[in-house]
């Protein structure tokens, strides 16, 4: 059994309308960079995964059980530090939409090199553009720590 590192909870910051989660990872920057970039390696962990590039601009969805096809669009890159990617997620509004609109939020993943491995930190914000910012906070805030938590388990067993 891989005794997984173990990280803090996501913490909403209500005066920002953003949720933030810092973990720590035992693995390289290449590794959690290609988990959190290339779409096999996030499909693998958070939710089917699929865009039309692979630089700023391109577009796609995510398939995520129990919400449905997200669309998706690459919005920063700095290779390998970080990616920001945006999403029509918003719990509250009931189907999801077919392209990301005023009501989408952004996510950016930051990697930070340490000692014994990688930093990460995910921030969304943009939750007082959703249709209930309280309740989609609460759920993002929940779902960045079973996600995250997903991939400390796939990056720390060696997958």
């Amino acid at each position: 059994m891989v005794d997984m590192t173990r990280n803090e909870a996501s913490v909403i910051d209500e005066s920002r309308f953003s949720v933030r989660r810092t973990i720590r990872i035992a693995a390289s920057v290449e590794k959690v960079w290609q988990a959190i970039t290339d779409p096999e390696h996030f499909s693998k962990w958070f939710g089917r995964i699929a865009f039309d590039g692979a630089g700023v601009g391109a577009r796609g969805s995510i398939t995520v059980e129990g919400f449905g096809v997200i669309p998706m669009r690459i919005e920063a890159i700095d290779e390998p530090r970080s990616i920001s990617y945006r999403w029509g997620a918003d719990d509250a509004a009931g189907a999801p939409k077919a392209e990301v609109d005023e009501h989408s939020t952004v996510f950016t993943f930051t990697l930070e090199p340490v000692a014994d491995g990688t930093q990460l930190t995910v921030v969304e914000t943009g939750f007082e553009r959703t249709s209930d910012p309280s309740a989609n906070l609460d759920s993002h805030r929940r779902g960045w720590d079973e996600e995250l938590d997903k991939l400390v388990a796939l990056l720390e067993s060696g997958a």
